[in-house]
């Protein structure tokens, strides 16, 4: 026995926009998940760079406590007296910047 074609109860525009709703449903997830990865990609380079910040930072204090301990009337005075110099108050100027 040979069977017979029915209608289908779906046309064909039905179909079509039923096949383009689940496309676009898939696509806007699939862009959403991407989109999601870069966003956390970025967050992690983010806080990266903010270690890398306060690291540094950290020596910079470090080089600038280094040269505040270097410049101290102690260690200059330190230093001269090794080189054979001598410290004379009468020798340094001021020099007051107009505002």
């Amino acid at each position: 026995m040979k069977k017979k074609k029915g209608k289908s109860k779906i046309s064909k525009l039905e179909r079509f926009i039923y096949k383009s709703c689940i496309t676009i449903s898939i696509l806007l997830v699939v862009g959403i998940v991407v989109s999601q990865v870069s966003l956390s990609e970025s967050n992690i380079e983010l806080e990266k760079l903010k270690i890398t910040l306060e690291e540094q930072e950290n020596v910079n204090q470090s080089l600038v406590m280094k040269i505040n301990e270097m410049a101290s009337l102690d260690n200059i005075n330190a230093v001269s007296d090794s080189l054979g110099l001598s410290y004379n108050n009468e020798n340094i100027k001021t020099i007051a910047e107009k505002e």
